[in-house]
């Protein structure tokens, strides 16, 4: 079978045009003409004595001239084995019916591979006729010619003779050719078109330190999964999903020598591969901000919790969501347990629930990312009681305190004297708390140098202080109306000087070293139960900003205020929640700290997501009913 998929024949001298050149000894074998072939038939008695005329005329040549020179070969005219007539390749190619893999693989009657049949037109062509030597042939057991292109006319297969039916070609598709062996590993970079459909990454799998490496020498680019620069240097699209999953991995390759070096109990913030170092911090903090979230809402004892935490929880406003989120209640709801199962139900699986500490009806609750638990450390924390006499505890602090990479974090959750003219005894409340919180105890301290013992929020690098301070607006019930209706929302400083917080807070009586981010939202105190409408009831009591949001740094600027409001979607209480969202400077630490070994409440997880997918079902079974209520028939 020839190059151009031409059926082939032995040589037989006679049939040599007279205007084609050719060496007897060389020429072995030559293209027959479909167009003549009727005709050659007679003359063929045997497929075998071809071959035999061959080798006799071959003897013979030799014999006479065995030096004589002999002029080269030269290859077969195009579109020989077409009828004489040269057509180009690419009209053979159109006049050829090709078949995709799949339906050559499904054909019943080819089933042979590529390679075999390959192997079998050399041996029943090639091997005697070309190599010179006296042929072999057994009279019966000649393989039949085969060729790739169509089959013969109808014509010819109707005046066909059974004894010369070997000779006529049989049709075969060879199947689709294997590799011998493993294709090339493709680049990291795709910058070849024709590889740009092939090299593609997943946007799930974007932390590729290596990509950093190519072309920069020694210089390392660390990457966030979540960071959109990556794609600069990598094609991606949503087309492929599961292209380059299998090449690359989040997790690190870890060298031998690394870990003999590497002191999994003392640690370095400048070694490689600590769990709580610069390397790891920089991997899934390269801009080294953490955002935090803190809510702090007064919910006034009320046994019925709001249908919908999401406002509360995950304001439409805002783009992202947060890494934690610290949630502090005054006068908590009974059930503490079904408040936090609502919280892990409204956060969903992406948030565990680190810690949760209570003091009477004062709840503290902390969620983290799922998967930044493993660099946080032991959590720790601690109540003070600032009412002895009542029963029930409805007056102190609760506060948590724990260590994530470097960076040490401390919340307090608290309730304040209430009173229009009880300052002094908010200052009290706030100097106990200081003084009697008992933490850290077993956590080390980042910055000893800068702690007091009777200060406990100088002991830890970054402090939120948030609760219901009860500090009240020093003016009239009517003229604080009045200035509400003519700044509508946009600057309350007319109204925040008469504010009783921040006049202490200037004279430096209280709260020492925070800071609060600017007000622009309405008093969230005190509201008629379900509506808008401040105090109605005979006591009318003025608005007042009683639930506040204060924080506190060692460094200069490591906490900056993204966002600073009240949610008033949620009126279940005769007070408003207030939000605030936070990004904090991290910096690394060592492996030395006790780690909490990623612990968390599981009970709560998986009863938070079975009522997550359970509220999900309700809202599609409504919305099917509704649909199919809506649906109206007409009969014209």
């Amino acid at each position: 079978m020839s190059g151009h998929g031409d059926s082939i024949v032995p040589f037989n001298p006679t049939e040599l045009r007279s205007g084609e050149p050719a060496c007897k000894a060389d020429i072995t074998v030559l293209s027959v003409d479909p167009r003549t072939e009727k005709s050659n038939k007679e003359d063929i008695k045997k497929p075998y004595e071809a071959a035999k005329l061959l080798q006799d005329e071959h003897n013979k040549d030799a014999k006479l001239s065995p030096f004589q020179p002999r002029p080269p070969s030269l290859p077969k005219p195009m579109g020989l084995g077409m009828g004489g007539k040269n057509i180009s390749f690419d009209e053979k190619m159109r006049g050829r019916r090709l078949r995709n893999s799949q339906e050559s693989l499904t054909d019943p009657g080819e089933t042979g591979s590529s390679t075999d049949s390959l192997k079998e037109d050399s041996l029943s062509n090639g091997q005697g006729l070309a190599s010179g030597r006296p042929l072999d042939l057994p009279p019966i057991e000649t393989p039949s010619f085969r060729i790739r292109t169509d089959s013969f006319s109808e014509t010819d297969n109707e005046h066909s003779d059974p004894n010369k039916e070997r000779l006529k070609p049989s049709r075969i598709i060879l199947s689709p050719l294997q590799p011998t062996g493993t294709y090339p590993s493709l680049e990291n970079s795709a910058a070849s078109t024709s590889l740009r459909t092939t090299n593609r990454i997943d946007r799930d799998c974007l932390d590729y330190s290596a990509v950093g490496r190519r072309g920069r020498g020694a210089e390392r680019l660390q990457r966030n999964l979540s960071d959109s620069r990556l794609l600069d240097t990598m094609v991606s699209d949503n087309a492929s999903v599961h292209s380059m999953k299998s090449t690359y991995s989040v997790l690190n390759p870890i060298r031998p020598r690394d870990v003999r070096n590497r002191s999994f109990l003392e640690g370095s913030v400048l070694g490689n591969g600590a769990l709580l170092g610069a390397e790891e911090l920089d991997r899934y903090f390269p801009e080294r901000r953490l955002g935090v979230y803190v809510a702090t809402w007064n919910m006034q004892g009320e046994k019925g919790l709001p249908y919908n935490l999401d406002d509360l929880l995950l304001p439409t406003d805002t783009d992202f969501a947060q890494d934690i989120y610290v949630i502090g209640v005054q006068e908590g709801c009974p059930d503490r347990r079904e408040w936090e199962i609502r919280l892990q139900e409204t956060l969903g699986p992406y948030y565990v629930m680190l810690y949760a500490a209570a003091h009477g009806v004062l709840y503290l609750t902390v969620f983290v990312r799922r998967d930044l638990i493993w660099f946080c450390s032991e959590v720790e924390h601690a109540t003070v009681t600032t009412r002895i006499i009542s029963q029930i505890k409805t007056k102190g602090a609760v506060g948590i305190g724990f260590t994530f990479f470097g960076t040490s974090f401390l919340f307090i959750t608290s309730h304040f004297t209430s009173g229009d003219s009880k300052v002094y005894e908010r200052i009290l409340d706030y100097n106990k708390i200081i003084e009697a919180l008992a933490l850290p105890r077993n956590l080390p301290d980042t910055n000893p140098y800068r702690s007091t013992t009777s200060d406990v929020t100088t002991r830890f690098d970054e402090v939120f202080w948030f609760g219901d301070f009860n500090f009240r607006l020093n003016k009239a019930r009517g003229e604080v109306e009045a200035i509400l209706n003519q700044v509508m929302g946009a600057d309350m400083s007319p109204l925040l000087q008469h504010d009783q917080l921040l006049k202490e807070m200037k004279k430096g009586s209280i709260f020492k070293g925070f800071q609060e981010a600017s007000i622009h939202f309405p008093p969230t105190y005190k509201f008629d139960i379900g509506c808008d409408v401040y105090d109605t009831t005979t006591k009318q009591r003025t608005p007042s900003y009683t639930d506040r949001i204060l924080y506190r740094n060692r460094q200069v600027d490591d906490i900056k205020v993204v966002k600073y409001m009240s949610c008033l979607s949620i009126k279940t209480s005769d007070h408003r929640p207030v939000i605030g969202m936070f990004q904090v400077k991290l910096r690394p630490g060592r492996d030395n700290i006790p780690l909490g070994a990623g612990q968390f409440d599981r009970s709560l997880y998986l009863e938070g997501i079975r009522r997550r997918i359970t509220r999900e079902l309700k809202k599609r079974e409504a919305a099917m009913k509704n649909q199919n209520n809506s649906m109206v028939c007409t009969i014209s």
